[in-house]
């Protein structure tokens, strides 16, 4: 089963917007991470830029200072970054900065060792940046910027020409592609993995029928609307049964009992569309009504049976709805026991109705 899923996740070409919601999810998961490179990268960069300062006799100057400042800043700025997009820009921004102030701090060494360590810093931000959750083309403008940057070409004793220079773009060549096809290969593999996770989700907690959250969803949110909202408020279940649907399937077939089925869990999903509802299985719906009177109850109930009821359609149905209010001390199962007694009195006393549960 894993496998066909799989494939069939493979085969398929993500829309522009799921990408965008695992982004988002992305960067909301490796927030934290991504705020451990930024203090990581800025402690190792004032590590080296005290070593050339002080041991290398180059003075502690007020550009260092200056780049300390902006990088803790954006480490900052990235504390309080919520969205996906916005981190993208916010991550040039230090490689712009990390970058430089690298490349300043190559400067106090001797003029030798600059080829070599501006690959290694090169590196080490590449690196660090392919393992973040960044777009694609935010990671292409984090290589531009690093290579325009820490070009071991350019202010150095090293032509191309040159068999250390020659040997130098070779292995810079060799580490952009890597990165590259690094950053790629990891990004699809977890959005394939989000992908996935999403459709298995979806299988378990969607009714594939009517597209609608199915009886484990409903009934883990609606015990999270129990335990969250403090019982001051109102809280009510209602419990939805199609009336004489049996006949509609036995005199037009169960192709036709699905339409009915997809047409009522739709117009449940329009009047209901601030609360939590499901299909329970069969013709059996169930809606939890958190925060809310009892007169809205009812006029959300009697709107719900009059759309079902003035639908122009060719195999018109009615509904009956049974009503409970969940009282101090009740579980969730007892509040389905009540509602589903009270659609009992709803089915009894002539159908496309709502009943309330009256406590005995």
């Amino acid at each position: 089963m894993f496998r066909t899923i799989e494939e069939q996740v493979l085969k398929q070409a993500a829309p522009a917007a799921l990408k965008i919601e695992f982004a988002q999810h992305d960067f909301e998961r490796l927030r934290s991470f991504c705020i451990l490179i930024y203090i990581a990268s800025t402690v190792i960069w004032l590590i080296f830029d005290l070593i050339v300062s002080f041991p290398g006799r180059q003075g502690f100057t007020v550009y260092s200072m200056v780049f300390l400042v902006i990088l803790a800043l954006t480490t900052i700025i990235l504390r309080f970054t919520r969205k996906a997009r916005h981190f993208q820009w916010v991550n040039l921004l230090f490689v712009l900065t990390i970058t430089i102030g690298v490349r300043l701090v190559i400067e106090g060494l001797p003029m030798d060792l600059h080829p070599g360590w501006l690959i290694l810093g090169a590196s080490s931000i590449l690196y660090s940046a392919s393992v973040m959750p960044l777009r694609r083309w935010s990671f292409f403008a984090a290589i531009l910027i690093t290579w325009a940057v820490l070009n071991p070409f350019w202010a150095t004793q090293i032509a191309i020409s040159e068999l250390k220079g020659l040997m130098v773009l070779v292995y810079a060549l060799f580490l952009s592609t890597l990165t590259l096809y690094s950053f790629l290969k990891l990004r699809q593999a977890k959005l394939h993995n989000y992908i996935m996770s999403k459709l298995l989700l979806d299988q378990a907690y969607l009714d594939t029928l009517t597209e609608i959250p199915n009886r484990r969803s409903f009934m883990t949110r609606a015990d999270q609307r129990l335990q969250a909202l403090p019982r001051e408020h109102e809280h009510y279940l209602a419990m939805i049964d199609i009336d004489n649907f049996k006949k509609v399937n036995d005199l037009y077939g169960h192709d036709i009992g699905d339409e009915v089925l997809k047409r009522i869990a739709a117009d449940i999903k329009s009047v209901m569309v601030d609360f939590d509802y499901a299909r329970l299985g069969g013709e059996e719906f169930a809606i939890y009504l958190a925060g809310v009177r009892r007169d809205d109850v009812e006029a959300l109930a009697g709107r719900l049976c009059q759309v079902v009821r003035d639908q122009t359609t060719q195999h018109p149905v009615t509904i009956s709805i049974g009503l409970a209010r969940v009282e101090e001390g009740d579980s969730l199962n007892q509040a389905l026991i009540n509602a589903d007694r009270a659609l009992y009195e709803s089915k009894h006393s002539g159908k496309d109705r709502y009943t309330f549960h009256v406590p005995s």
